[in-house]
């Protein structure tokens, strides 16, 4: 393999990554499950991070996306029936919709224009702020909500009709539709998905190794 191709891999499993690990971030709020906050925060400020040096510095380093790379691992090795389908269904829309969103100038704009205005007026020091998430969580509903198919979220009832809860999930959203753009930026389809399952297992295996040195 080029070293070309060994960094397309890299950065489309970085994306994929980032798309599995607001997924599983999504399942998890949504559960009422702990979630890592490391990977809580390099999620929502993936969103705010626009002008980043390279797709790796979207979310800081690989240790940041352990979540997503763990989430990868699980789902591409295992075969249909053993896969977690909410999770995959999560993905599968973002992926959707992320297409519908990008053909659509004047909503790009909107949301574009929303996160810059979000970073204006926030403080950034913590980005996983309440404020800040209700922020995030206001722009997706005034923009990809708006899209269909609308993602239905499954999970504790009680979870689900919690302000903060609902704020985190729809911010967490947002975060997987920056990395699905990401993902569709890097080269990233369905079609790799499927004939490069294999390198995308070793990229994710790799990038993991780096994360625990």
């Amino acid at each position: 393999m080029t070293d070309s191709m060994n960094k397309d891999i890299r950065d489309r499993t970085i994306a994929l990554a980032g798309i599995y690990q607001a997924a599983r971030l999504v399942q998890q709020t949504a559960q009422g499950e702990r979630r890592d906050a490391d990977a809580t925060r390099a999620s929502i400020n993936s969103i705010l991070n626009t002008d980043p040096e390279s797709t790796a510095a979207v979310y800081g380093d690989s240790r940041a996306l352990g979540t997503g790379l763990e989430t990868v691992m699980s789902q591409l090795a295992n075969d249909n029936r053993q896969r977690d389908m909410v999770l995959t269904g999560y993905v599968i829309t973002l992926m959707h919709l992320e297409r519908k969103l990008t053909r659509q100038t004047a909503l790009m704009k909107q949301l574009a224009n929303g996160i810059e205005r979000i970073k204006g007026e926030t403080n950034l020091a913590d980005v996983t702020d309440p404020d800040i998430i209700a922020a995030l969580a206001e722009l997706y509903k005034d923009t990809v909500s708006s899209l269909q198919p609308r993602i239905m979220v499954k999970g504790e009832e009680s979870v689900l009709r919690n302000t903060d809860s609902k704020n985190m999930i729809r911010a967490l959203l947002l975060a997987g539709m920056r990395a699905a753009v990401l993902w569709r930026q890097r080269g990233g389809n369905r079609i790799r998905l499927i004939f490069q399952r294999k390198q995308f297992l070793d990229c994710c295996t790799a990038l993991l190794a780096e994360a625990r040195r």
